[in-house]
This record gives C-alpha cells, sequence and structure tokens, in this order.
C-alpha cells in the first residue's frame, strides 16, 4: 500500500514538471501567428527602405546633374552616364534602382527642368520633382 501510494506521488510529480502535447502545440501556434503577423511588417519595412534609397540616389543624380549644367555652361547633359564624374565612389551601378531598372532621365530644352524618376513594384513614382512626389 505504501509502496503503491509512493509509486502515484512520483507519477503525479513527473506529470507535473512536464508539457503536455497540447500544451507544446499551443505555444507553437502563438509563435507561427506572431511570426507570420510580423513578417508582413519586416517585409514592409524592407520595400520602404528600397524607396528611401531610390529618392536619396535621384536626390544625388539631380544635384550631380546641376553641377555638369554649371560646369559646361548651362548645357544639360545627354544622359545620367555623363554626370557620375560628380558622385563620389560613382559607377554604373548608381544608375540602377534598388528593384534593377536603369533610371529613367529626362530634360526639357525650353524649361531647363531636367526630371529624373523610377517607380517602384507598387506603382509609387519616385522622382527629383517636388511637385511630382
Amino acid at each position: 500500500m505504501i509502496l503503491k501510494d509512493l509509486y502515484h506521488r512520483q507519477m503525479e510529480q513527473r506529470r507535473r514538471n512536464a508539457f503536455t502535447l497540447l500544451e507544446v502545440l499551443v505555444v507553437v501556434a502563438i509563435l507561427v501567428v506572431l511570426a507570420s503577423v510580423s513578417s508582413v511588417y519586416v517585409f514592409r519595412y524592407l520595400e520602404d527602405s528600397k524607396k528611401d534609397s531610390a529618392k536619396f540616389a535621384i536626390m544625388a543624380l539631380d544635384k550631380a546633374a546641376k553641377t555638369y549644367m554649371i560646369r559646361n555652361d548651362n548645357v544639360a547633359p545627354d544622359n545620367l552616364g555623363q554626370v557620375l564624374q560628380f558622385i563620389e565612389n560613382a559607377d554604373q551601378s548608381k544608375l540602377i534602382d534598388p528593384w534593377g531598372k536603369p533610371y529613367q532621365y529626362s530634360h526639357d530644352p525650353n524649361t531647363g527642368i531636367i526630371v529624373i524618376q523610377t517607380t517602384a513594384p507598387d506603382g509609387t513614382p519616385i522622382n527629383n520633382s517636388k511637385a511630382r512626389q
């Protein structure tokens, strides 16, 4: 009788010290839900950072184009490749947006306006024109 009671107490003690399969599954399910919710925000953050990177690159290209014009008697560059010399540590990769497409360049000789732009995959236009942003 005493051995039987001792055995039951030890079994109950072991059961209390361990997690049941249901408890483990509930914890795993909660972790999966949290991971899926947080991944949406992480991917959104990554996309926003690419848009910001494109904005900064366009600003640098715009300043380099204006510098080119100042040094060349107000003559606009024919393409963005000509302005790379005015960007520190620049190479041809500076002419590619974060999504792998080349930046679009246009110049209106009548107004002297230079437009440098790209489009994000979600359709958001990114350019150097304050009115267009």
